[in-house]
């Protein structure tokens, strides 16, 4: 897994921070999350390429997280774009969009589906043979969900030497990485496990977007390779994160500690405070394995 952080700060874009935008690569698969304005800017800064992007989820419709849809929408449709497109997001994203694309003459060339939210309970949303997500519902002002990417158990790894052994043909190497066993022709079963090695564990990553302390979530995220949460604020601040509903750096490392996430990616953070560090020092004097996500950072989940 990679993620390439485009932006993570808070409400409005600046000339050198840009609002929540990342994109996650899993198994050759490329997941926009959250587009706000600047996100192309930003895509192209990063190399990332725009027809890759199939599947775009939005936590949910403030500006600063989905304000850069329609102009990316309206992009791919100016380089003839034929890919259908999958956009999952709170129920009313649809009609937005729609309604901006009716006013501006804009309509695309491609299929849009939209695949809108409205349940209170964490529900899948996608699944392909490789990859599931499934929301994390979290508590904000309006309706807003997380997202969890767990990767399904890749196939097992051929060991060369005990194949050659056997003198097993090539033509049932993709049964053996399936995890079955072999009947040799003398009528012997070779066990799977005799023919190959385990594959590295799937890994999880858990985007908690906007929302205020939720120990609701932790079934959900728990033991996750990483987690991005969100920290607008610091402890100092904690009467303005509790009225907006959003979450100071400590709250942030308390629920990684209770999950036992392996990894916290911090961002979101308000732009009144001189130094993102101030965020990493506070969640660490909970949660030891803290960092800060920046735009254009690059995080590779080993």
């Amino acid at each position: 897994m990679k993620i390439t952080i485009l932006g993570c700060y808070a409400a409005t874009p600046r000339t050198l921070t840009n609002p929540t935008s990342q994109v996650l690569e899993v198994r050759n698969r490329i997941f926009l999350i959250d587009c706000a304005e600047g996100t192309q800017v930003q895509l192209r800064k990063n190399k990332i390429r725009f027809s890759q992007i199939n599947h775009i989820f939005i936590s949910h419709l403030h500006g600063d997280h989905f304000y850069g849809l329609v102009g990316l929408i309206s992009t791919f449709m100016l380089l003839n774009r034929q890919t259908d497109l999958h956009i999952y997001g709170p129920k009313g994203i649809k009609e937005i969009i729609l309604l901006q694309l009716k006013y501006s003459n804009s309509y695309t060339g491609y299929s849009l589906f939209f695949h809108e939210l409205e349940s209170s309970e964490s529900e899948i949303i996608f699944e392909d043979d490789k990859v599931l997500v499934r929301t994390i519902p979290l508590k904000h002002r309006i309706y807003t969900n997380g997202f969890l990417f767990e990767e399904k158990p890749k196939e097992r790894k051929l060991d060369i030497a005990a194949v050659k052994k056997y003198n097993i043909d090539k033509c049932y190497y993709q049964i053996i990485k399936n995890g079955k066993d072999i009947v040799l022709d003398n009528g012997k079963t070779i066990s799977n496990k005799e023919l190959t090695f385990d594959p590295l564990p799937p890994k999880k990553y858990a985007y908690c977007s906007d929302t205020m302390y939720n120990e609701e979530m932790l079934p959900l995220i728990k033991n996750a390779d990483a987690m991005y949460h969100e920290a607008t604020f610091l402890e100092t601040e904690s009467d303005k994160a509790l009225k907006t509903m959003h979450s100071t750096a400590k709250e942030a490392a308390t629920i990684a500690k209770l999950a036992q996430v392996k990894q916290l990616i911090l961002g979101h953070y308000s732009t009144r405070y001189e130094s993102i560090e101030m965020f990493k020092t506070e969640a660490q004097s909970v949660f030891e394995n803290t960092i800060l996500a920046d735009d254009g950072k690059i995080i590779e989940l080993e």
